[in-house]
């Protein structure tokens, strides 16, 4: 008997979920079922914070209206071009005051850029800056035209200028700047 209600029991599950109605499962209210639902249905988003910058949330649409960049990025002999934002532009969105407006305490600043599974790196605010450093960095939403692959999204740090591209991260959700003395 304890079989028969086992399977029963899986038999039940596994159809509430094919259907869709996790708020027939007991504990998942309605709330919740339409909260999960929302959030899969939602675009991805990037979120900008910290000192000296307006908190943003930005998505694929966002970007789209801001000047375009692209950067073609070479790894285990395939070629990609990335088409995005320049993250100089998404900080200067963000208030971000580069150029003379960054020198003192400002060149002591530095961001870190997050993605989904925790992975983190470091640009120096200077190495971003057209008058300083002038590294592009682009923060991309599309590969050779298309989205990006699936493990890419929401969108990818691209650093064609690095010789390793450990600083290329992928499921890009959060810059910071950060301030090392304030």
């Amino acid at each position: 008997m304890t079989s028969l209600v086992r399977k029963l029991r899986i038999a039940v599950v596994s159809s509430v979920l094919m259907a869709g109605g996790l708020a027939a499962l007991p504990g998942v209210s309605a709330g919740q079922a339409a909260a999960q639902d929302a959030a899969q249905t939602a675009p991805a988003a990037l979120k900008v914070e910290g000192v000296g910058t307006a908190l943003l949330t930005l998505t694929a649409d966002d970007l789209a209206k801001m000047p375009p960049a692209t950067a073609t990025l070479t790894s285990d002999g395939n070629t990609t071009k990335y088409e995005g934002v320049l993250l100089y532009d998404i900080l200067a969105k963000a208030g971000w005051q580069f150029g003379h407006g960054m020198t003192g305490k400002g060149m002591a600043s530095y961001v870190i850029v997050t993605a989904k599974d925790g992975y983190q790196v470091v640009f120096s605010l200077a190495e971003i800056d057209p008058l300083f450093g002038g590294a592009k960095v682009i923060i991309a939403d599309k590969a050779d035209g298309a989205a990006l692959p699936g493990r890419e999204l929401p969108f990818r740090v691209v650093v064609p200028g690095d010789k390793m591209h450990a600083r290329s991260i992928y499921s890009l959700v959060k810059i910071e700047v950060v301030r090392l003395r304030p």
